[in-house]
C-alpha cells in the first residue's frame, strides 16, 4: 500500500514539474510587442492565401 502511495506521489510531482517547466520556460525578455506579432500574423495570412492565376480553372470550349 505504502508502494502506491509513493508512485502517485512520484507521479504528481513528474506532472507538477513538468507543468512548471512549460509554464515558465518563455521567452527570456518576455513577450514580442503587439506590433512585432501582429506583422507575424499578417504575413502567415498572405503566405497561406491561395494565389489567384490568370487563368480560369473552367475548360475551354471545343
Amino acid at each position: 500500500m505504502v508502494l502506491l502511495l509513493l508512485e502517485a506521489l512520484f507521479a504528481l510531482c513528474l506532472f507538477l514539474f513538468i507543468v512548471w517547466w512549460t509554464m515558465f520556460s518563455g521567452r527570456k525578455k518576455g513577450e514580442l510587442p503587439s506590433e512585432v506579432t501582429e506583422q507575424a500574423a499578417e504575413r502567415t495570412a498572405e503566405a497561406a492565401a491561395p494565389k489567384s492565376s490568370s487563368r480560369s480553372s473552367a475548360p475551354p470550349d471545343a
